[in-house]
């Protein structure tokens, strides 16, 4: 089974946005494969993780549920996509 998801995160910039979504995931036993951060136009933030779950204490949903609840604390928009929807929606 893929336990990759990816996750996305967009808002305005702020301080804290990597640290709060890496501290949740870290405490989550959720690796961090790959990521990819820019800041457009000096002031929107806009992230691009891939992780792996596969040694998560929780579940892709209740992760989906709680990163949600993260970026409304902070002002940003979080989505959690299984790897394999992310492929399938994005294939030309």
């Amino acid at each position: 089974m893929n336990n990759k998801t990816i996750i996305t995160v967009v808002g305005k910039d702020s301080v804290g946005i990597i640290a709060k979504v890496c501290t949740y995931l870290a405490e989550k036993q959720i690796n961090i494969l790959d990521i990819s951060q820019t800041i457009v136009a000096g002031n929107y933030f806009n992230m691009m993780m891939v992780v792996d779950r596969e040694k998560a204490t929780v579940s892709f949903g209740d992760m989906a549920d709680d990163l949600q609840k993260v970026g409304e604390g902070i002002g940003v928009s979080i989505k959690c996509q299984l790897e394999e929807i992310f492929d399938s929606m994005h294939r030309i």
